[in-house]
């Protein structure tokens, strides 16, 4: 049993509720330790029990996703990240990750720190970072504190991108009340490796030396696991230490050094400092290799000399990771980390059994198995009650002809509105700022498309990637709202030509204890589930963060809409086949790929023109849009097509006016006198996709979309510049450009 101290005295009940434990947890750890934990063992089991850690109220319905597939590598749960297979003896390593918590207290740190954590998941494991998405959520955008908010997370992520040297090649952004004060943060990382350098996160073989490497360690991020297992209220600020501090430079030597070790045969096992710090990296590993480990606190490289025991083991300082060195391979590790100037100091050993012992001076502070700390162990899971909401039924009773039809006229009237609504307006204000050709070497192709495509160095391949996730339509349906998400992933990755081959999430809700919050969750996961057996993209990981929600005044509180955002990779045999969205030359034909539809359900236009904010998400056929990925895909490989762009926010017009504006062409276009104008115009229905084309390829076209039993109608052709519908002259493409590229810094008067 371990000495007790003054500073190890036994936890109470209250403590542990007070960390977050409830009484049924507080029982269960007195049952494996045989007796009352002491303080510091108590933060050690709230912040590996946290859900932030743990998954306990999420891995249940986790576990039912799919994850195998032909080109896996390392599937989901095995690794820091998922890898898939690209063939000649190359992997592709990516995960996607939240800091929506420390972002809504602190954006610039919180947002820098979250792009720093996902990289490090991924040259964690032997890969070089190359590219890098973003998906964000905030408030209203007329209110102040959207604007505050969007400008630090902005800023945060592209000052520690543009340092770190990966470039942004892909993101989203949108608006909505209900992320008002807790806005979402997603970060996703892409990363390249040799298949026989894979560095794994399992601690093995007793006596072999326990180092942590890279930056010191400080009591910033300390309990940030637990901080981000719990709402958002109007004292949230008060847990400012809970948000980390990064430095991209060192991250940039952390890498190089750690992929420089990569080629040795130095490493037995190599971790992230992440979430929890020293306390995850040491349990996860050891668990993973059925080990334990002796480690001596007081070796670690601190930035303060008064730090206590749990301070050391919680903190989340940045830049730091737990490497298990081979025998007698230790003065090449400290070598490698001394080239870079960091540190590599020894604090520890691989021991038998599964038992973590954590010392300072020679004396044990606290003793845990390790099996217990994590999750497939002894962290406890629970199944969760749900329920289905009573405003569902609601929304699902919506009649668009409720909706009165505008005239021609004042359609096109409202096109020009739509365009600068801050959800469907240029977001160059944001992507400015981030460098997307920084340390890539011309990696990158740099043309317009649905999705962003970069070199895979050495090989004629490229890699397609996107995030997605209208949470619009999954507040409206999780079930329906979630398979678009992947559906709409990719059809962004097919539109380019490539191959979809799995997706990494990133699962945002509300509080899992409340019945409708858990409802929206388990209907996201059978969404899932179902989209990504239909385009056989497994789940390779990701992240679950629940808790985005505000703590109202009178008790109650106001979740964000469910969001899970989609990060999707998929391989283009040959980029020099990179399909872009441009229009190309005056003359071409524009064609609509997919069933024909005016559906106006979820739509930007009826949720912030018309002012409905409830109705059903819009019409989605799997069947179909499987169907269509494959015809686009076809068309593109036989060089049929010299444009394509898919419908989704904002509609069939605003579709064909980003077609258009690259190049400032224009469009003349008819349309279907059988469906009402604004659903032709502004209608999110989905499964379809607009695609220009010679007409002496025409022929071609029909007998590819025949033969895929996909509907194509020609919807008119491209101008030199001038936009008319139905014979109504609209404006000038560089005119519309105008009102779109400003659209956005003037909604949030940036």
């Amino acid at each position: 049993m371990p000495t007790m101290t003054a500073s190890t005295a036994p936890s109470t009940l209250i403590q542990a509720q007070d960390m977050g434990l409830t009484p049924d947890e507080f029982k269960s750890i007195e049952k494996i330790l045989g007796r009352v934990p002491n303080f510091t063992e108590m933060c050690i089991y709230s912040v590996m029990w946290s859900e932030h850690c743990s998954y306990k109220n999420s891995i249940k319905w986790l576990k039912t996703l799919p994850k195998d597939g032909d080109q896996m590598l390392v599937k989901a749960g095995e690794e820091n990240a998922g890898i898939i297979d690209l063939g000649d003896g190359i992997g592709c390593a990516f995960k996607i990750e939240s800091h929506n918590h420390p972002s809504a207290i602190e954006p610039y740190q919180g947002a820098a720190t979250g792009v720093g954590g996902i990289n490090r998941d991924i040259f964690t494991m032997g890969a070089r970072p190359i590219a890098q998405l973003n998906s964000l959520r905030f408030g209203d955008p007329e209110h102040p504190r959207t604007k505050w908010l969007l400008e630090g997370v902005v800023k945060g992520i592209g000052d520690y991108g543009n340092s770190f040297g990966i470039p942004v090649v892909g993101g989203e952004v949108f608006f909505d009340p209900c992320y008002q004060v807790n806005p979402l943060v997603n970060a996703m990382s892409v990363g390249l490796l040799d298949v026989n350098e894979i560095i794994s996160a399992t601690a093995k073989g007793p006596g072999n030396a326990v180092y942590i490497v890279g930056s010191d360690t400080g009591k910033d991020g300390i309990q940030g696991a637990s901080f981000a297992s719990k709402d958002i209220t109007a004292e949230s600020a008060d847990d400012l230490p809970s948000v980390q501090v990064g430095d991209p430079f060192q991250e940039k030597l952390l890498m190089e050094a750690s992929l420089e070790l990569a080629k040795t045969d130095a490493i037995i096992g190599m971790q992230d400092m992440g979430a929890a710090g020293i306390t995850c990296s040491t349990s996860e590993m050891s668990a993973a290799g059925n080990v334990g480990m002796d480690i001596y606190l007081d070796r670690v490289p601190l930035r303060q000399a008064d730090m206590e025991p749990f301070e050391i083991l919680l903190s989340e300082s940045q830049e730091r990771m737990l490497v298990v060195v081979a025998p007698g391979k230790e003065k090449l590790v400290e070598d490698i980390f001394k080239k870079w100037d960091l540190h590599a100091v020894p604090i520890g050993e691989v021991t038998e059994g599964d038992t973590i012992n954590f010392f300072v001076a020679n004396e044990i502070v606290a003793q845990v198995p390790a099996s217990t700390l994590v999750l497939g162990g002894g962290a406890p899971v629970y199944e969760r009650e749900y329920s289905e909401p009573s405003w569902f039924a609601e929304s699902q009773a919506f009649n668009p002809d409720s909706v009165a039809v505008p005239s021609l006229k004042k359609a096109l009237e409202i096109a020009t509105d739509i365009i600068c609504l801050p959800n469907i307006a240029s977001k160059k204000w944001v992507w400015e700022q981030y460098d997307s050709m920084v340390g890539t070497l011309n990696r990158t192709t740099n043309r317009p498309s649905d999705a962003g495509v970069v070199s895979v160095r050495g090989s004629k391949k490229g890699l397609a990637l996107t995030v997605d996730c209208n949470s619009r339509y999954v507040q409206a349906d999780p079930e329906v709202g979630t398979a678009i998400a992947v559906a709409e992933a990719a059809r962004n990755i097919s539109c380019t030509g490539a191959t979809p081959s799995a997706i990494t999430n990133c699962l945002n809700f509300g509080n899992p204890y409340n019945t409708e919050v858990y409802w929206q969750f388990v209907g996201a996961i059978k969404g899932m589930t179902r989209a990504c057996e239909k385009f056989k993209t497994p789940v390779t990981g990701g992240n679950v963060s629940f808790y985005n929600q505000t703590a109202n005044e009178d008790g109650t509180s106001t979740s964000v809409f469910p969001t899970p955002t989609i990060g999707m990779v998929g391989i283009l045999q040959d980029r020099d086949k990179h399909m872009s969205l441009d229009f190309k030359e005056k003359g071409e034909l524009i064609f609509h790929l997919g069933e024909m539809s005016d559906c106006i359900n979820s739509s930007e236009y009826l949720a912030n023109i018309v002012g409905v904010k409830q109705s059903p998400a819009p019409k989605f056929n799997l069947t179909q849009e499987e169907a269509l990925h494959v015809c686009i895909r076809e068309l593109i490989a036989k060089n049929l097509v010299t444009a394509a762009h898919d419908i989704s926010d904002g509609g069939l017009f605003t579709t064909l006016l980003e077609m258009s504006m690259p190049n400032l062409f224009g469009f003349d276009i008819v349309s279907d006198d059988e469906l009402r104008i604004d659903g032709f115009l502004f209608g999110e229905a989905q499964g379809r996709i607009i695609v220009t084309l010679t007409e002496e390829d025409q022929d071609d076209f029909f007998d590819i979309c025949d033969a895929n039993k996909v509907g194509a109608v020609l919807l008119g052709h491209v101008t030199k510049g001038k936009i008319v519908v139905d014979e109504e002259h609209v404006g000038f493409c560089s005119e519309l450009r105008a009102y779109y590229d400003n659209g956005f810094e003037e909604a949030l008067d940036l």
